[in-house]
């Protein structure tokens, strides 16, 4: 531990001796990435779309709070705020304060997913505890043979539980760990594991550069448990049915957590006494889907008022940037800051997010 912190130790001063230094590194670095990624496309050929679909737990996977989706998602290395437990733990140890996080998204299709998250600073650590919720509501129950419903309804909820512990080697790296319960069900049929993210930050100085790696969902696979009823279709007579005519199913494929590597990158372009223009971006690389990037950027005023955009390359019907915006105001001794996020599907429609943080 002592050499590591030796070591990072030595970079930064070399970095800040030289500050026209950090511009090659970070041009070494990004096409290192793309060049790391070429090899492995070469040796692990990319499915792109054709993985989509082989994994469950989806809901994992979908952004938390409206700060980083008016960022169009590109906060690996910039989330400093309660949703590190979500992006990445080892930025939960580089906050000045506790902070309590509520996020609530108004999803596609009537769905809600809402997010609450509490990080508690001591010293060079952190601990966290966040919980994800997203319930589908009634929904009625249609098949290839009933289209316009078979007069049930059902419901399909999904649960995130995660633990957290962050903590800072120097001033300029930091690490951190999230154990996470997963479940969801789906009628009467329900599946949980528990997954791992871990995330790693480092700052160059006081260039205003920082870069952070994570792996997110990763974990063992899971067994369905449970079982579904459905009505027999004109063809399907000579199959078993229940005492109330229904076929019954009770044998499930296992499903593999959606697990993500994500590599980002966040600079203060321009700083003043009253304001701050900050970029951010990331590549992120799932397992079950095509590799996408994020872009996004912040325009910050008095450290009080934030207009947000940003844009996603990679994923399908998207057809307008997203965009947020965010006010911090003072309450007694504390402050508190509320943010909105907005982005559009072709087909699906807008998303609109929500966030309350209280710094304590």
């Amino acid at each position: 531990m002592t050499a590591i912190r030796t070591g990072v130790e030595k970079f930064s001063m070399a970095i800040m001796k030289n500050k026209r230094f950090y511009l090659p590194v970070l041009f070494i670095l990004i096409f290192s990435v793309w060049g790391a990624e070429s090899m492995a496309q070469s040796i692990f050929p990319s499915f792109g779309s054709s993985r989509s679909g082989t994994s469950g737990f989806q809901f994992a996977k979908i952004g938390v709070d409206a700060r980083s989706a008016g960022m169009a998602y590109s906060n690996i290395a910039d989330a400093t705020d309660a949703s590190s437990l979500f992006w990445n733990p080892a930025l939960a140890s580089q906050m000045n304060s506790h902070q309590f996080l509520l996020g609530h998204t108004s999803y596609f299709a009537d769905i809600s997913l809402n997010y609450g998250a509490y990080v508690h600073r001591f010293g060079n650590m952190a601990l966290g505890g966040s919980l994800t919720y997203l319930d589908s509501g009634d929904m009625e129950e249609t098949t290839e043979f009933h289209p316009y419903g078979t007069g049930r309804t059902f419901r399909s909820i999904h649960m995130a539980a995660g633990l957290t512990f962050s903590q800072q080697l120097t001033n300029l790296f930091s690490y951190g760990l999230t154990l996470k319960y997963l479940h969801e069900s789906i009628e009467e049929v329900s599946t949980h594991t528990a997954v791992l993210d871990i995330g790693f930050f480092y700052r160059v100085g006081n260039t205003g550069l920082r870069f952070a790696v994570g792996v997110n969902n990763f974990g063992f696979d899971a067994s369905p448990g449970g079982e579904t009823r459905r009505i027999p279709g004109p063809h399907e007579g000579d199959r078993e049915t229940d005492e109330d005519g229904y076929i019954v199913y009770r044998d499930f494929e296992e499903i593999s957590p959606p697990t993500t590597f994500t590599i980002g990158a966040a600079y203060d372009v321009y700083q003043t006494e009253w304001m701050n223009v900050l970029l951010t971006g990331q590549i992120i690389n799932p397992n079950d889907n095509a590799e996408r990037l994020s872009l996004g950027t912040e325009f910050q005023f008095m450290n009080q008022f934030f207009a947000r955009g940003g844009y996603e390359f990679g994923v399908d019907e998207i057809y307008l940037p997203n965009f947020g915006v965010g006010v911090k105001l003072p309450v007694r001794s504390y402050s508190m800051e509320l943010d909105y996020g907005f982005a559009a599907r072709e087909r699906l429609g807008t998303l609109h997010r929500i966030s309350l943080k209280f710094n304590l």
